[in-house]
């Protein structure tokens, strides 16, 4: 008993002692987590520039050395010697294991970096970070190295937010909520494997992905999902290179590739690119180069393989604008003279910018695309719009092809001949095909089919009043032909055909060049009345030979054989003015006075209907207000400039009016006025369209239009009203197009009977269209739409 009490008593003196050592240990490691933290702190905070160069603060700090856990709160590293922010982070958290360093290894098992914020700016020569690259690079001349290895085994950054400024350019970018969990690497790997999540600028967009890059030998593997992905900072850099403008575009990809960071070629790729909303070009509704959706669809891409496999390129809505002004062209305008603010940047071998780098890329790329295994399943263009305008004349000259679609199937290297199909129509009038055969293995080696019909030749005007004064407003051009090219060499047959060409009355202005063209038009048409040529063209690629001998043996046959049927002209186209005559009203432009000729043609009209009751008309208003507006500008703007120079309060009489009407809009007086008055610091006023707007300053021009348009409109009807048959007149408003003949008018169409001189002149319209001058067109489409037009019955 006593000795069961004696162990009793030992017992409780030995859990005495090691409760009491217990808690002296428990203690000990309180007060040790306790100092140490702190301590630690301190010691980071007043050694931080000695051992980084930078300043680091802290709010707390946690460090547990028998776990080897340690946590930052609030952490932030700024710039050298400054007092904005490098780098901060909310939190940041290590896990070291401390018995590796009983090997001599650093190593941290995890290390976690919560809502990271960097910045890291590019300064010309260096980068904000390269004095910390310096200090912790290893020294590789001295012979004392490190006997210490360092592993990190998991990398974890969450909700981070990363800037990118570039202050040359300049670049200001963000990458939002980036996330990366990476495998980290040992010292003895040369493997560093992540995946990673960030959104774009905006937060609209993002991507996401895993990576595997060998450090060493700079290989890697990529995948990337890519949704809605903003390219900001592609219009960032583009700012560099582009006077003025703006850019936008949106990315979506599915990518899976492996490469080498040094050889792009060796590049191998395949997945699924779309761009979307691309948008380049002087504002924001004003595309110079623009698309809806870009796709393309890679089964595989291997540039060192020499293969190049697409399932599809898809392209829709395509706008390419081209215009030109008196002094360069909007290329120009936006890139620099010839190009030179891009030759500006690449001539600088320190210089980066992303467009010249991504170009390179791809230059380095498609090197050699066409001698590699290429192959495109599907290319399709969807709605395509193609304007050139050239504003250097004294009025606009515009053209597009518009709704234009290329296809393209089996686009194979492999193929003997490669089928490619382009149609659109053209604007304000016409429409054109084109079919092309192509060797693959030879770009020299195609043949070509295109149709080019009914294009208006009064669209050509601003070309035909500035080099002749003459303008057309009738006449209906075809071309169309054949090549055949074999090793560069051309074989080509070319038919150009204008139908029913037609002079209007010169145009008198001193800046007008002057060429005697009704003298000419005689010669060069036909006996039916139409242009009738074939044009060879021989000789190579890089120097054609154009063969005029069909032309000129058509002139001389006209000069000696056509006075012959000199009669057979004259009826024809009596018939065709009388048609046209009883049918058309044109006015000139600004015109709202009518002529003698028509003030007889609208009497003559009234007067029938007054005595044939049962007919009536209606009446279509064709009113060209693009161009009648633009006139308005001109004269308006010249007329305040002759206001200017002539004294104050003076009247403008009938006279100023046609001084101001025969005067230049090129007047080199009147062109320095607009380039040093109001407006002149504008860069954005290219055309003397916009200069003028702007030197009027008011809505002068729109207003006039609407006065013009009454002013015809009352004219026209006076008769009508006066005679009491205006309640048989039906008049529709003013239709907003391009007229045919180029020129504005009023379009009649008879309801019941029709005058006789009308009815005669379609008589002798049928026949005259298919005796011999012109029967031979009869196939021609153009002529036949004609034919039918002019020969039916008039209701």
């Amino acid at each position: 008993m006593p000795r069961f009490s004696l162990d009793k008593s030992k017992a409780r003196k030995v859990k005495k002692v090691l409760l009491v050592f217990s808690g002296i240990v428990i203690l000990l490691v309180v007060l040790t987590i306790l100092f140490i933290s702190p301590l630690v702190k301190y010691f980071v905070e007043h050694n931080d520039e000695k051992y980084t160069g930078r300043q680091i603060t802290m709010d707390w700090a946690y460090v547990n050395p028998f776990t080897g856990f340690v946590h930052f709160n609030n952490f932030k590293v700024y710039e050298v010697k400054k007092d904005t922010l490098f780098f901060s982070a909310r939190n940041v958290s290590a896990d070291f294991s401390l018995l590796k360093l009983f090997s001599k290894t650093v190593e941290i098992s995890e290390l976690i970096l919560d809502h990271p914020r960097g910045v890291v700016i590019n300064a010309k020569k260096h980068f904000n970070f390269s004095d910390i690259v310096l200090r912790f690079a290893p020294d590789t001349v001295s012979l004392h190295k490190s006997s210490f290895n360092v592993n990190i085994l998991k990398v974890n950054i969450q909700h981070g937010e990363f800037y990118y400024r570039d202050r040359a350019i300049p670049i200001k970018y963000l990458v939002r909520d980036l996330n990366m969990e990476s495998s980290g690497k040992r010292w003895n790997a040369d493997t560093i494997a992540s995946t990673f999540s960030f959104l774009s600028q905006d937060g609209k967009g993002g991507m996401k992905g895993n990576f595997t890059l060998n450090v060493k030998t700079l290989d890697y593997r990529l995948t990337n999902n890519v949704r809605n992905f903003d390219l900001e900072i592609i219009r960032q850099y583009l700012w560099e290179l582009i006077n003025y403008g703006t850019f936008s575009a949106k990315l979506d990809a599915t990518v899976r590739s492996i490469g080498n960071l040094k050889d792009p070629r060796r590049l191998d790729m395949h997945g699924r690119f779309s761009f979307t909303d691309f948008r380049l070009g002087k504002t924001v509704k004003d595309n110079y180069i623009a698309f809806d959706k870009l796709v393309i669809a890679i089964n595989r891409v291997s540039p060192v393989n020499n293969i190049f496999h697409f399932d599809s390129i898809t392209l829709r809505h395509p706008i390419v604008k081209y215009e030109e002004y008196d002094s360069l062209n909007n290329v120009e305008m936006l890139l620099g003279k010839k190009g030179s603010n891009i030759s500006d940047v690449t001539s600088q071998a320190s210089r980066f910018n992303l467009v010249i780098e991504i170009g390179n890329y791809l230059k380095k790329l498609s090197r050699n695309f066409f001698q590699s295994q290429y192959k495109v399943n599907t290319f399709r263009v969807f709605n395509g719009d193609i304007k050139f305008s050239d504003f250097s004349l004294n009025e606009q000259f515009s053209i597009s092809a518009n709704s234009l679609s290329i296809n393209a199937d089996s686009v194979n290297k492999n193929n003997k001949r490669i089928a490619v199909h382009i149609n659109s129509a053209v604007r304000p009038y016409g429409d054109l095909s084109i079919k092309l055969s192509i060797n693959p293995k030879d770009s020299g080696d195609f043949d070509m089919y295109y149709h080019l019909n009914k294009m208006a030749a009064s669209a050509f005007n601003p070309y035909l009043i500035s080099y002749t004064s003459f303008p057309m407003d009738r006449g209906t051009i075809n071309l169309n032909g054949v090549w055949n090219v074999r090793n560069g060499e051309i074989k080509s047959v070319n038919h150009v055909l204008i139908i029913e060409p037609r002079l209007s009355k010169r145009i008198r202005n001193r800046n007008f060049k002057w060429i005697p063209l009704s003298w000419i038009m005689p010669f060069v048409r036909e006996r039916g009345n139409v242009i009738d040529y074939d044009i060879p063209i021989s000789g190579n690629l890089k120097n054609p030979h154009f063969h005029l001998h069909d032309a000129v043996m058509h002139l001389l046959k006209n000069v000696f054989i056509k006075p012959v049927t000199i009669p057979y002209g004259i009826k024809l186209r009596t018939a065709e003015d009388e048609i046209e005559n009883s049918l058309t009203l044109e006015w000139s432009m600004r015109q709202h006075e009518l002529r003698a000729n028509q003030r007889h043609f609208i009497k003559t009209m009234a007067e029938f209907l007054d005595k044939n009751k049962a007919t009536s008309i209606t009446v279509y208003s064709d009113e060209y207000s693009s161009k009648e507006k633009e006139q308005i500008l001109f004269f308006e703007a010249k007329k305040k400039y002759f206001l200017s120079l002539h004294t104050k309060g003076k009247s403008f009489t009938k006279e100023d009016s046609i001084v101001v009407n025969k005067m230049s809009i090129k007047d080199a007086s009147f062109m320095h006025l607009l380039k040093k008055g109001r407006g002149a610091g504008d860069t954005l006023m290219f055309t003397i369209q916009d200069k003028c707007s702007f030197y009027l300053a008011n809505n002068s021009v729109n207003s006039s239009y609407k006065k013009l348009v009454i002013e015809r409109d009352k004219a026209f009807k006076e008769f009508f009203v006066k005679n009491g048959t205006s309640d048989r007149v039906k008049f529709h408003t003013s239709n907003d197009s391009v007229p045919f003949s180029g020129f504005s008018c009023y379009k009649i169409i008879y309801h019941g009977p029709i005058p006789e001189s009308l009815q005669r002149a379609h008589r002798e319209m049928h026949e005259l269209n298919n005796e011999a001058p012109r029967e031979k067109y009869v196939g021609d489409h153009a002529l036949s739409e004609l034919k039918q037009k002019k020969t039916q019955p008039v209701h």
